[in-house]
């Protein structure tokens, strides 16, 4: 499913920096409608459909996970941080997924996403590698560039906007 269906959901930081409403939440005439809720862009199996994403879960869980974290987190927490977090839970327990469910389950209520297959923890107890995958994508998917970060990805759609409405200058004036 293509991610512009659900043109609200995407990254908008004018939106989040005004207060509209969440994403997945109509508003008509100033008033609040139920939420409507959605599929995820891509399958918890899809995981070669992004061969990067893939190989990054599989050899550096949580780095995966950190970019994941800081995202849905807007920014209040690091990617460093989590993955460290993530990291040392894994080290110590081998059950990282105790973590990384309750950032699925907070992503799911975020972007409106549907609780499929089945419930968040299951698919991280069950398929942890394939989750953080998925989220991975969807994030994608809405428009975030995730090497960057919360606060990059900011700061690249502050300079597109700050382009687009400037007029563009033509030296040395009109010729044919």
């Amino acid at each position: 499913m293509n991610s512009s269906n659900y043109p609200n959901q995407k990254f908008d930081h004018q939106h989040v920096a005004i207060g509209l409403p969440a994403a997945g939440f109509q508003q008509q005439h100033g008033h609040v409608h139920q939420p409507t809720v959605g599929p995820w862009s891509s399958g918890l199996c899809d995981c070669c459909s992004d061969c990067s994403t893939c190989c990054l879960t599989y050899w550096c869980p949580c780095i995966t996970f950190g970019r994941i974290a800081e995202t849905v987190d807007k920014g209040s927490s690091s990617c460093g941080v989590n993955g460290a977090l993530y990291f040392i839970i894994a080290w110590l327990t081998g059950c990282a997924c105790l973590y990384s469910c309750g950032y699925r389950s907070k992503m799911r209520h975020q972007y409106m996403l549907k609780d499929s297959p089945c419930g968040d923890c299951l698919v991280h107890f069950f398929c942890e590698s394939c989750a953080l995958c998925q989220e991975y994508r969807e994030l994608k998917s809405r428009g975030f560039d995730m090497a960057l970060g919360w606060h990059g990805n900011l700061e690249k759609q502050n300079r597109g906007l700050a382009m687009a409405s400037t007029a563009p200058v033509v030296e040395g004036g009109m010729t044919r």
